[in-house]
């Protein structure tokens, strides 16, 4: 039996999937172009090809970024597991605690790292900024949908126990998903419509 032939990825997404291995498990600046060059197993001049500049690489790096980790694993996986606005905002949390038992493939959030490390007045700063709000866009769509009220500060609230566990999980709480999913509980109840007066209740 043969098999297909599976065409060999492109140089532009070798030195993508490079520079994003490498500066997720170590931060930007402790990887320098040349180490990317290397595990891409391309020229200089072809890394300068397709990026002018090493900050033009991070910012594909965020983009991809976004597109695994923002909609590919929490928004995808998430919408999957629930049936309702709120089951799915509450299985955000379900996705995250099994992406905190990967030993070799948790590596903490890359947009406050790099946030972190650049500073917002950087451009792979603004960037963060702009992609980590991406995240509060899923969790205000569906507390929308959900009917809760004052979704901006809902969405803000979420994504502070989105991140803490974050933060948890890479100290060794492997378990901080779990919890936060505890407090989202309670959040959600705090941010339900008060029920309705029955208007037509006739007072005895």
């Amino acid at each position: 039996m043969t098999t297909p032939d599976v065409a060999p990825a492109s140089a532009r997404e070798r030195i993508l999937n490079a520079a994003y291995e490498l500066f997720s498990r170590r931060g930007i600046r402790a990887v320098g172009t040349d180490e990317v060059i290397e595990r891409a197993g391309v020229a200089r001049a072809t890394l300068y090809r397709h990026f002018a500049a090493k900050d033009d690489l991070v910012l594909a790096v965020l983009q991809r970024r976004e597109e695994l980790w923002t909609h590919g694993l929490i928004e995808a996986q998430s919408a999957q597991r629930g049936a309702t606005p709120e089951e799915q905002l509450l299985a955000i949390f379900d996705v995250m605690h099994e992406w905190f038992q990967l030993r070799d493939g948790f590596e903490g959030c890359s947009f406050i790292n790099v946030l972190l490390e650049f500073g917002a007045d950087h451009p792979a700063g603004r960037a963060c900024v702009a992609h980590i709000d991406h995240v509060r866009d899923i969790v205000r769509s569906r507390a929308a949908a959900a009917g809760l009220t004052d979704v901006e500060d809902f969405a803000s609230s979420w994504h502070i126990l989105m991140k803490g566990a974050i933060i948890l999980a890479a100290v060794g709480d492997r378990d901080a998903a779990l919890r936060a999913q505890k407090m989202a509980r309670s959040l959600i109840q705090e941010h339900r419509p008060p029920a309705v007066a029955d208007v037509g209740e006739v007072a005895v």
